[in-house]
């Protein structure tokens, strides 16, 4: 039953233009005080979540990104800031990329962003997907196989890091600690300081690939599941959600379908389908213009991803339309009426589905992406939560 919604941010700036015909995503670049006003966004968007009644406001992790994107360098510096300014809603990392960070370090950081925003804090953990990110942090994306190696033994040592009052780790990519002389001892564990207060660690991970070695490896530590939203497209294919269900019962954990799961949306409501569809197709769009060509758009032809940097052949291009999205389940449009129907139809098909994230692709502006929260909180939400954003306000 759906009873939590949250939103991803995923960290862009307001653009000047969006949608096919408008800059080509490799020609944007912005001065350092344009990059910077993410921050004041973030602000907006997480004050308009906590006085509205929702549960999560997620972030995600990028960096480098002068096309004004995906803005956000570090989840954790900013759940601390956002913790100030805001009473309820709790701040989802979505996701820290373990490869271009120290293990410990992430570990570190994590703890006391736990401490410093009173358990508010929630972990998150991806591969990464971004070469221009993760090979200039000195790890492996162009080699799938090496990044997700890398990427299952820092989250071994994390996980460890966190649960244990001390302990080792031998591996190949880390020998923790090193065997050296300290103050008169030969070292063999180290512990975690601080560690987490708020325990077991509550953990998130993207759904994409749905891989069985993927799943297995999130089920082994507890993780949970987020598919769809992001740069993937949103919805939840059944599929995978059974697999998912198959594979956490083998780990002892007997859920209803859709247990342990978030599944994100793109959602946009307004008087009709149609008007809907005209006001947000440029979002839709811009969207595609930047995760088409890094392989979030499936069923593309490389000359479809070329027509994607030129806007002269861009709409000849047979490019998937918004209609078809909207057909496949990733995006929702139209009156609040229909929205919840089509909540409510998701929510028969998944009983154990509890938490569902909402929002707008990538260059959505503030102001619409704060006026459709606000809409969706008034019209949809009331169904779902018992508990009115009336009510919150108030408290």
């Amino acid at each position: 039953m759906i009873k939590r919604f949250g939103t991803l941010f995923a960290g862009s700036i307001d653009l000047d233009d969006f949608g096919f015909d408008a800059t080509p995503a490799n020609d944007r670049s912005h001065s350092n005080d344009r990059l910077l006003t993410v921050f004041d966004k973030a602000d907006a968007i997480a004050k308009t979540l906590d006085k509205t009644g929702y549960d999560t406001f997620w972030m995600a992790e990028h960096h480098f990104q002068k096309e004004g994107y995906e803005c956000i360098p570090n989840l954790l510096m900013e759940a601390v800031h956002l913790s100030h300014i805001t009473k309820n809603i709790k701040i989802g990392c979505g996701f820290n990329v373990a490869p271009m960070w120290n293990p410990l370090r992430l570990a570190e950081d994590y703890a006391t962003a736990d401490y410093l925003t009173g358990g508010r804090t929630i972990f998150g953990v991806s591969r990464g997907y971004h070469t221009r990110e993760v090979e200039v942090f000195g790890a492996p994306m162009q080699d799938s196989d090496a990044n997700r190696e890398l990427f299952e033994e820092q989250v071994d040592i994390i996980f460890k890091a966190f649960n244990q009052d001390s302990f080792s780790h031998k591996g190949k990519h880390y020998d923790i600690p090193p065997n050296v002389p300290y103050r008169g001892y030969q070292l063999e564990e180290i512990t975690l300081v601080p560690r987490p207060v708020t325990l077991p660690v509550e953990c998130w991970q993207p759904v994409v690939s749905a891989s069985e070695r993927g799943l297995e490896f999130m089920a082994k530590h507890g993780i949970k599941g987020i598919i769809g939203g992001g740069a993937a497209a949103g919805g939840a294919p059944e599929q995978v959600v059974r697999k998912w269900q198959q594979i956490e019962a083998k780990h002892g954990r007997d859920t209803e379908l859709g247990g342990n799961l978030i599944v994100g949306f793109s959602v946009y409501i307004a008087e009709s389908v149609e008007k809907g569809i005209k006001e947000v197709n440029k979002y839709f769009e811009e969207n595609m213009k930047m995760f088409g060509p890094l392989g979030f758009v499936g069923g593309l032809t490389d000359n479809q991803v070329v027509s994607l940097a030129d806007p002269s052949k861009a709409r000849s291009a047979g490019l998937p339309t918004l209609e078809q999205a909207i057909e496949a389940g990733s995006w929702l449009i139209g009156p609040p009426g229909q929205i919840c129907e089509q909540l409510k139809e998701i929510e028969g098909r998944f009983p154990g589905l509890e938490e569902i994230n909402v929002g707008l692709p990538v260059s959505a502006t503030q102001s619409v992406i704060i006026e459709q929260l606000e809409k969706f909180s008034e019209e949809v939400m009331p169904s779902f939560k018992s508990t009115s954003a009336a009510q919150v306000i108030a408290d």
